[in-house]
């Protein structure tokens, strides 16, 4: 089993309250969500309005196949024009790795 999980720093643009960045974010999680079927959630910068923090993280049975997924996720972010994504940190782990 591999573990893998891709985590999104971004600067958002013209956001003035943390209720703009819920109403900015919320339906990128979603989107996300549905493109990838794995697990996303705002995980970071929770108190900034400007800055927001995305996780996702996925199990698959093959590493190509959990890639291809942070792949899939990173293009979409990427390709969003409501923000700015200022850094991609991905990781992968197999379940038996120590």
């Amino acid at each position: 089993m591999w573990i893998a999980w891709i985590e999104f720093d971004l600067l958002l643009g013209d956001v003035h309250s943390l209720k703009e960045k819920r109403s900015v974010l919320r339906p990128v999680i979603a989107e996300l969500r549905r493109a990838t079927e794995a697990s996303v959630a705002e995980v970071g910068e929770h108190d900034l309005h400007r800055r927001g923090v995305i996780g996702l993280g996925v199990v698959a049975g093959d590493a190509g196949h959990a890639n291809d997924v942070l792949d899939r996720a990173e293009r979409l972010v990427a390709a969003r024009p409501e923000f700015t994504l200022l850094s991609a940190r991905r990781g992968l782990r197999r379940s038996d790795d120590d």
